[in-house]
């Protein structure tokens, strides 16, 4: 394995073809497909709760803007960004609309608007896991090999995680970045923004600013970007996380269940699991995502190369049950 370049694979994802052989052993799984709209009551507590913080701290010490984004603040957005991914699939509403209006209002205490963006990046994701040119999940070559496998490098980097973020979609060019719901999306994100900083000044915005880059970032959190398919312990592609973060974080550990079926509600994947244990039980999984941030950020054995790589579409397509 050349630790300076992806690992490369002709080989079909492994979603699909497990999705079939459960099925075909579970048919009762089906039950587990729909929707859950309560997921929308969260998200108006969680935004609620989140400008509420933020009032809260208008005008306290940057110290205890800080605590609060590291300690509360970011497990807060970390959901929020779960009930995107939620609306992403339709998940929540029946209609389209609804689920994209829903993400947007989960993303307006992420000070960055990101929803609908998500939406159409991540879909792309699921169908074509490891295509260079469609997964956006996939660090580009230029990014890899600028932060390398130190501690330093893999540091900024997750410090820095929604920036490189924002400058893979110039690659994907079959990927559509505008439209009209984008434009909204970043109206009522900035506009908030806006309003919090001129009316309760620079404390509430900063606490924000840090619960979202600490969400997806510099945190025990941001392990589970590396959680998901980085390479710990190859030649395996896709990890579920099964720790007690799951409560707070609405279960997205469950990140192989989630592949193989994505239109199963993030309230029905633990019983996804309970249903077909034996097609989840041999997977290697992580107990623990502030050991696996350890791990990815002293062991220089892992780096943004530790993924796969596939260049044939044949097979990747996910049954979008």
């Amino acid at each position: 394995m050349n630790k300076n370049d992806f690992v490369y694979s002709d080989s079909p994802e492994p979603h699909k073809a497990r999705t079939k052989e459960i099925l075909k052993s579970h048919p009762e799984v089906r039950d587990l497909i729909g929707r859950n709209p309560l997921s929308f009551i969260i998200i108006i507590f969680i935004v609620g709760i989140q400008l509420s913080i933020a009032i809260l701290l208008s005008g306290q010490a940057w110290w205890a803007v800080l605590l609060a984004a590291y300690l509360v603040g970011a497990f807060a957005n970390h959901a929020l960004f779960v009930l995107i991914h939620e609306c992403s699939h339709n998940l929540i509403f029946k209609k389209k609309s609804a689920n994209i209006i829903a993400g947007i209002i989960a993303d307006i205490p992420n000070v960055l608007p990101s929803s609908v963006s998500f939406r159409a990046y991540h879909l792309k994701h699921h169908s074509f896991q490891g295509d260079y040119n469609l997964d956006a999940d996939l660090a580009s070559k230029w990014e890899a090999k600028l932060i390398g496998h130190s501690f330093l490098g893999k540091a900024i980097w997750e410090l820095f995680f929604p920036v490189f973020q924002a400058l893979r979609p110039p690659r994907l060019k079959e990927i559509k970045f505008m439209n009209g719901w984008t434009l909204l999306n970043w109206l009522v994100v900035f506009g908030v923004d806006v309003l919090i900083f001129i009316n309760f000044g620079a404390a509430s915005f900063f606490y924000l600013f840090l619960s979202f880059f600490f969400s997806i970032g510099f945190h025990p959190l941001g392990a589970r970007w590396i959680q998901e398919h980085f390479l710990t312990y190859p030649p395996q592609e896709t990890y579920s996380y099964y720790g007690i973060l799951n409560i707070p974080a609405l279960n997205v550990g469950y990140h192989n269940e989630h592949h193989d079926f994505p239109s199963i509600p993030w309230s029905n994947l633990r019983k996804l699991k309970k249903t077909a244990p034996e097609f989840y039980d041999n997977l290697i999984f992580h107990k623990s995502w502030f050991k696996l941030w350890l791990k990815f950020l002293f062991d220089k054995n892992i780096s943004l190369y530790s993924r796969i790589v596939r260049s044939n579409r044949d097979g990747m397509q996910v049954n979008n049950l």
